[in-house]
């Protein structure tokens, strides 16, 4: 199989330089490396064996044009500018696609995740892969209900075949556009998360959206989805509700890296737009 690894960045240009470092120790070396960014700035000077190509401001545009330049590779695996992955990575997921013709996505085990806290540095993660120990079967693998953007991979055969991209309508950061793209996939087969694809993810806070586009969007883009289809009503429902609890309980004592009572303004914005009748996920290029 052919694999490419596909990055889209935006701002991080240090951070992108070791995610970069730290992919030359794969076992099973990838056949093509893609960044997709927006101006020079987000890249700093360019690597050999890098392959470099431009698109418009958001993740979900900056995915498909990598999407688009992949035509000759089986395998493409998404890894956020932010993710070191174990040196097994690629071989444990190039091993599961070749093993099982009905996988259409995996994802791997996230050892550790930044973005649920105040992040992790390049040393720390670097230090958490190297005293994380495998498992004992590093080929396990459960079906999950989706991949996560962070590190997830597709069999672009079916990619191809039915026509799926990433939607365009969920602008900017692209929240939930992975549970978006991985749903519209497992429809035609299995979403796999293997025990044996390791990483960690710094959860790097510079370049974030910020905290009333991110509330705006943690609405707007569950029901937009729920309305598509590819997100259950109940998951999205309890997804809205969570967060709306979680920003406003927090927001007077707000963890230094979350704007809580943006996020929480972003909410309540979004809900009375959805009584007005004019909710969309687009409506945060407006803020």
């Amino acid at each position: 199989m052919r694999l490419a690894i596909g990055i889209a960045t935006r701002g991080r240009p240090a951070i992108l330089a070791e995610v970069l470092a730290e992919l030359r120790r794969q076992t099973r070396a990838p056949d093509r490396i893609l960044v997709c960014h927006v101006g020079p700035e987000d890249i700093g000077e360019p690597l050999p064996g890098i392959e470099y190509l431009t698109a418009p401001a958001g993740l979900p545009r900056q995915r498909n044009a990598i999407m688009d330049a992949v035509a000759d590779c089986d395998l493409l695996l998404f890894l956020d500018d932010d993710f070191l992955a174990a040196p097994a990575y690629c071989a444990v997921t190039e091993a599961a696609f070749a093993a099982r013709p009905e996988v259409v996505v995996t994802t791997g085990t996230v050892i550790a995740d930044g973005a649920t806290g105040p992040g992790i540095s390049v040393p720390e993660g670097r230090a958490m892969l190297a005293a994380d120990r495998p498992p004992a079967h590093p080929a396990a693998a459960t079906p999950h209900f989706n991949g996560y953007g962070c590190n997830m991979a597709f069999r672009m055969a079916t990619v191809r075949v039915h026509g799926i991209r990433v939607d365009e309508a969920l602008p900017a950061y692209g929240w939930y556009e992975d549970l978006d793209v991985t749903r519209l996939l497992g429809r035609h087969g299995a979403i796999l998360r293997l025990a044996g694809a390791r990483g960690v993810h710094l959860g790097a806070k510079v370049g974030r959206t910020p905290g009333l586009k991110l509330g705006y969007s943690q609405i707007a883009n569950s029901i937009y989805l729920a309305r598509k289809g590819t997100y259950p009503w109940n998951r999205a429902l309890r997804s809205m509700a969570r967060h709306c609890a979680m920003n406003l309980a927090r927001s007077p004592f707000p963890e230094p890296w979350a704007d809580r009572w943006g996020r929480f303004r972003g909410n309540m914005l979004a809900l009375a737009d959805l009584i007005r009748g004019r909710l969309h996920p687009g409506r945060i290029l407006e803020f």
